[in-house]
């Protein structure tokens, strides 16, 4: 394991906030929640947390401050973050964080792993899909794959030196694996693998895609469907362009194509036929992991506009003096704080590997159309200055349209919370 994650012994840290400094202490009780914090964002808050969590934070905090924050606007223009951030991410140990030791991982636990995630977003830096690559993509190779294949791909996943991508959506097939068309053939210890893939997140840099492919001719997707890594260079794998999105401009995007693509046999995950079992089994954890960002940016907006509405002066004195504007904020405040509550008690209960999968969704749609709020709400309040891209307001307002969208989009979240109400 990471040194960083060996002991904390004692440490006591800090985090200041409107000229306050918010102690850290063992004691449960002394660590207020982030709405009864100076600043929503502070360190040592939330009683889901400890000391230990609290040193990755600030750890985590200054390497985002120092790698990517000067880079990200420009990671922005050129559609894609440099292979380097992704090894100094490795190198401090910010990748497969919940992974165990033993497979090739760190092996701390998944609160660690959504500290770096939440950091990233707090910081408004959201290109580096490091959530994507560490904790939905590797766990598949983790908890389902072989030893050869753990040791064979998992260390250089830790490191940062390979990189992946998830081969899922279709041109005709997004959320309903039904219509998916890539497939794959037996021969010999191969399988033949054509098919094409879009929209697919870390498709240029990665240098494996773990592809969803149908094995042979059923009713029903659950039944026909297995998981294959597909490696860079593999003759026939071909990528198409680096598709231009409205938001999340640093995040890389393509489409694939697979054209006679002889693929090993050893390069099976699990077993043929059972994907389809394992993506419902590791989907919950997506779908918690696309709120636990979306309540990170959450609160760091609402940081954005008080500060903004603390400077900002208008018919003789600042914003945030004039009784709209505060009441906006209160009522913005308390919507965040409700949403942090509900989502840090389905990380602990994912944690404790407790949280259903109807719970995970009704926290990805909740958390996700809170974030699209509370963006659409601090643009305006931001006047001008929020429709500019060049503020971090404005990006994130754009950034979180995805949301509501991918990890299944909220419609799907809907029907899948409705049948636990109406199960027949």
């Amino acid at each position: 394991m990471m040194g960083l994650f060996r002991s904390c012994g004692s440490l006591s840290r800090y985090a200041a906030g409107n000229g306050r400094a918010l102690c850290v202490s063992a004691r449960k009780l002394a660590r207020p929640e982030p709405a009864s914090a100076p600043s929503m964002t502070d360190i040592g808050t939330r009683r889901i947390f400890n000391e230990e969590h609290d040193m990755l934070r600030e750890t985590v905090r200054k390497f985002v401050e120092a790698e990517i924050v000067p880079h990200h606007r420009q990671w922005e223009k050129d559609g894609q973050v440099s292979r380097e951030v992704w090894e100094k991410a490795g190198a401090n140990g910010f990748l497969n964080i919940n992974i165990p030791e033993e497979h090739g991982g760190i092996g701390s636990d998944f609160k660690s792993a959504m500290v770096v995630h939440e950091e990233l977003n707090i910081a408004g830096t959201p290109g580096p899909f490091f959530s994507l690559h560490s904790d939905i993509i590797v766990p598949y190779i983790s908890q389902y794959g072989n030893d050869e294949q753990r040791k064979r791909f998992i260390p250089s996943m830790t490191a940062g030196t390979c990189i992946t991508s998830i081969g899922m959506s279709e041109p005709g097939a997004g959320s309903d694996l039904q219509g998916l068309q890539t497939h794959a053939v037996r021969d010999g210890d191969d399988y033949i693998l054509n098919g094409s893939k879009t929209w697919i997140s870390n498709g240029q840099l990665s240098d494996a895609v773990v592809v969803v492919a149908k094995t042979k001719q059923a009713s029903r997707a659950a039944h026909a469907l297995s998981l294959f890594i597909v490696e860079r260079g593999m003759p026939g794998f071909e990528r198409g362009k680096n598709l231009e999105k409205i938001g999340h401009k640093a995040q890389d995007t393509s489409e694939l194509f697979f054209s006679d693509v002889r693929v090993p046999a050893c390069n099976v995950i699990g077993e043929e036929n059972k994907a389809f079992y394992y993506m419902m089994a590791e989907l919950p954890q997506e779908r918690l992991m696309v709120a636990v960002v979306a309540i990170a940016a959450c609160e760091s907006m609402f940081e954005w506009t008080r500060e903004y509405l603390m400077e900002r002066k208008a018919f003789g004195g600042p914003l945030s003096k004039m009784q709209l504007m505060r009441h906006r904020m209160a009522n913005m405040k308390t919507g965040i704080a409700a949403g942090r509550a509900f989502i840090d008690s389905c990380i602990e209960r994912h944690q404790n590997q407790e949280l259903d999968t109807a719970t995970a969704s009704m926290a990805k749609a909740w958390a996700s159309e809170l974030q699209n709020k509370v963006a659409y709400e601090c643009v305006q309040l931001h006047g001008g200055m929020g429709y500019m891209y060049d503020t971090k307001i404005g990006r994130a307002y754009v950034d979180a349209r995805l949301q509501p969208i991918h990890a299944g989009t909220n419609e799907i979240m809907m029907d899948l919370v409705s049948r636990t109400i109406f199960p027949n």
